[in-house]
């Protein structure tokens, strides 16, 4: 007899079915018994009468993991609708030792160092794990949507020989007797990659060695790359940007629908046109000094009301940064060249998305370096591939837990990570 899941036994009242999965609760009532079994797809509902199964089933403990052989029976009250009676039950390994929380309530109520030490059995509960999904279903989204577009995947290196794209903040490591680094992002090989395929994305893991210890910041997290050429400016960028969003709420809500409704969210809708605001304006609408550098969070949320209370908006772009704060290889505003034609995408009042034109020729490659004070020979493998033809080009970084967090509304990226990796956190 073939496995069925929990979500299918609707389909089968009247059947003798199996389902396997872990005893998510036990109810031992004097005359009847209760068992709820979890699978991957939900719960199912078990009424047990039997003395012999009974007994078998006051052995076994929560997690325990077993399988059902039963007849499916319509039940309004119960999950789904119906319940599986005249079961037989059969362990499928010895009695689990429980976890020490209790996962059959709606809500853990372990603090969250203890889920994240125990998160092999916490991310079980069904809202860890509806934070997992919709991470998923993001990026099957972020995948399509850019599919759709002749972007081609690619896969670059996590190790590299020289840490030159942001200085110390880089994870050293001993590659047989030679320095390397952990990769804070593919953007070199990225934008290397346009001159092959000239759309390109990709997903992987960054690391950024940034002693942060905040609610938003891990030290190794995932990124949704991409990068393409042959535009006019960085608002050819933004409007891929724009439609790759749309496409990722897009796929959470179809893909994850359920697990939105488990959290009790709701996927925001995209703009046709997302508003956009200079950084020098973003500024004022935040109350900033007109001479700050960089927005703070404070701003950024500033901001993210503003867009919300103006324009109806989840999101919005702040553009023109100072070339000061932006990396050395972004295109300066040719009208305004002290800042860029870069920007951030600002989700809910909290950046979740840089991007913007880079440079192309070699000639200005080799004058930013000058510029700041940077030799070229670290550089040289990047910015040779500019001296054979690159095409004007631009991309985007999203940060998918940090995404995940925010359409949540999870108060700790954390929470919507698997296994974290953060300053105080290598286990397990």
């Amino acid at each position: 007899m073939q496995r069925i899941l929990s979500t299918q036994l609707s389909t089968h009242v009247g059947a003798t079915v199996r389902v396997a999965g872990w005893v998510h609760r036990r109810r031992l009532l004097k005359s009847v018994a209760f068992l709820i079994v979890r699978d991957a797809a939900g719960l199912a509902q078990v009424v047990i009468t039997d003395p012999g199964v009974r007994a078998e089933l006051e052995q076994l403990t929560e997690e325990t993991v077993v399988e059902v052989t039963a007849t499916v029976v319509a039940n309004d009250t119960a999950p789904a609708g119906v319940e599986l009676t005249d079961a037989a039950v059969r362990p499928l390994g010895p009695p689990a030792v429980p976890p020490p929380f209790d996962l059959y309530r709606p809500t853990l109520t372990a603090t969250l160092p203890t889920q994240l030490d125990n998160a092999p059995t916490a991310l079980r509960h069904p809202l860890r794990s509806a934070a997992l999904r919709i991470s998923a279903a993001s990026v099957a989204g972020f995948r399509a949507a850019l599919d759709a577009r002749d972007f081609t995947e690619i896969h670059t290196p996590k190790v590299v020989a020289s840490s030159t794209e942001s200085g110390a903040n880089v994870f050293a490591l001993d590659w047989f007797g030679r320095p390397a680094y952990l990769a804070q992002s593919p953007q070199f090989y990225k934008q290397l990659m346009v001159g092959v395929f000239e759309r390109v994305y990709e997903v992987g893991p960054v690391f950024r060695a940034e002693p942060h210890d905040t609610v938003r910041h891990l030290a190794q997290y995932t990124s949704l790359d991409a990068e393409l050429g042959f535009i006019a400016d960085h608002r050819d960028v933004m409007a891929v940007l724009r439609d790759t969003l749309a496409g990722m709420l897009g796929a959470v809500t179809d893909r994850a629908g359920a697990a939105l409704a488990t959290l009790g969210v709701e996927a925001p809708e995209v703009p046709a046109e997302i508003p956009a605001v200079h950084f020098t304006e973003a500024l004022k609408i935040a109350g900033a000094p007109a001479d700050e550098p960089d927005l703070a969070p404070a701003h950024e949320r500033a901001l993210g009301e503003w867009a919300r209370r103006e324009h109806g908006s989840e999101f919005l772009f702040v553009t023109g940064y100072p070339m000061a704060k932006r990396p050395f290889y972004t295109h300066p505003d040719p009208a305004r060249p002290a800042y860029s034609n870069g920007f951030d995408l600002l989700f809910r009042g909290l950046e979740l998305v840089t991007g913007g034109q880079r440079l192309h020729r070699y000639d200005d490659y080799l004058a930013a370096l000058a510029a700041r004070g940077e030799p070229v020979e670290p550089y040289a493998g990047y910015v040779d591939a500019f001296r054979h033809g690159m095409p004007p080009h631009g991309g985007f970084a999203i940060g998918l837990e940090r995404f995940v967090a925010r359409l949540t509304g999870a108060a700790n990226v954390r929470e919507v990570t698997a296994f974290p990796r953060d300053l105080h956190r290598l286990t397990p």
